[in-house]
């Protein structure tokens, strides 16, 4: 088969990416070695057109415009004429993308079209309380009205979506973000720095790493050894050009301010080194739509403790497999991460067991399956009822 993802974000050195970028790379190159033809196709992050090969995942990065009033109509038409370059060389089963991603996309015949949730715009509209940008709201309707067929990579997503979308009766299929378990290996416990967190993840409110600083004025007196290493990308405030950064800076006490390592965006290749250092990887969450980091500090048999909020407990059983708190309340946070430290030879135990649930529910060999099994009912017209 011949799949192909249309996405900005598949991961490219020296520049940031999030969790779908890695999301589709990983099952990409699983496509790639089990046999099947994988393109990529998107915009690339200069104004440059560029062709990538990964591991036999052939990357289509397609030049940034720079009329920024009319990009989005350029980019369209550029994606457009790619897919059908790609089509006519070597026919495509299946054209993948997001939420938004059809909304430009002209059908070609002899190619299924599937949108995968990752959180779309009304998704995080509701979970970051701002307001619907109703041009958004159009497209990301438009976008679902030509979809063949549609996946999720949680219960939770699904749901939300549909609700704010108004598509209750549209039939999606639940498919979990795959984890390379090889890559992601059983850490080392004595490698672990008594008293040191790891956060990962874009520095914005929605991560929940203000809460997070703020958590540590509680800890400090008790733990005055402990660090927080924050690894990612600043943002701005979602909606406007205003950075997030100088919010964060204000809920930072003189107290802590020492204990907390700002790191920048890092490789993701660096951050098992990082997941394996600390003693506690903590992303407490405001809001996910299957949160693929926290999957890979499971899969390393890691401490971990996330938000719970909405697919937190799909993705982690509390106190089986790891740790839940109420990501908006530092009290909570900080009283969570105590008991960790002061019962850390029972968490350790815990964190083996996240590892274990991965392996059984997340690893990409079994994920790979599902999807392909998937793709290949998609192609073959069965159980195409949306």
């Amino acid at each position: 088969m011949h799949i192909c993802f249309v996405t900005n974000e598949y991961p490219k050195k020296n520049f940031p990416h999030g969790g779908v970028g890695t999301f589709v790379q990983t099952l990409a190159r699983c496509l790639v070695l089990n046999g099947h033809s994988v393109s990529i196709v998107g915009i690339n992050y200069i104004h440059e057109t560029a062709f990538d090969e990964d591991q036999g995942v052939m990357i289509h990065r397609l030049r940034r415009s720079k009329f920024s009033g009319i990009n989005w109509m350029l980019h369209s038409v550029a994606v457009n004429k790619k897919i059908k370059e790609i089509h006519k060389e070597n026919p495509i089963d299946v054209v993948e993308t997001t939420e938004l991603g059809l909304a430009f996309l002209n059908k070609l015949k002899g190619i299924k079209y599937v949108i995968r949730m990752n959180g779309g715009h009304h998704f995080f509209s509701l979970a970051e309380n701002r307001g619907i940008n109703k041009w958004k709201a159009y497209l990301e309707k438009k976008s679902f009205s030509k979809a063949d067929r549609v996946l999720a990579v949680s219960e939770y997503v699904s749901e939300t979506t549909k609700r704010l979308l108004g598509l209750n009766n549209l039939n999606v299929e639940i498919i979990y973000n795959p984890i390379d378990t090889n890559r992601f290996y059983q850490c080392d416990v004595a490698k672990a720095k008594k008293h040191t967190i790891f956060f990962a993840g874009t520095i914005v409110e929605k991560k929940g790493i203000r809460q997070l600083v703020q958590a540590l004025d509680y800890l400090i007196d008790e733990f005055p050894d402990m660090v927080l290493k924050i690894a990612g990308r600043n943002a701005n405030i979602p909606g406007t050009k205003e950075p997030y950064r100088p919010i964060l800076e204000q809920a930072i006490s003189d107290r802590v301010r020492s204990h907390i390592i700002f790191m920048g965006s890092i490789p993701n290749t660096d951050i098992p080194k990082e997941i394996e250092e600390a003693q506690l990887c903590c992303y407490p969450s405001h809001m996910e739509a299957m949160p693929l980091a926290w999957l890979e500090v499971m899969a390393m048999g890691k401490v971990f403790l996330g938000g719970d909020a909405g697919p937190g407990r799909e993705a982690v059983i509390d106190g089986q497999t790891g740790f839940l708190v109420d990501p908006h309340n530092p009290v909570l946070i900080a009283q969570k991460i105590r008991h960790i430290f002061n019962n850390y030879d029972d968490a350790i135990h815990i964190g083996i067991e996240g590892r274990k649930r991965i392996i059984e529910e997340f690893d990409i060999n079994k994920i790979f399956k599902k999807n392909i099994e998937f793709y290949r009912r998609l192609k073959d017209n069965h159980n195409i009822t949306i």
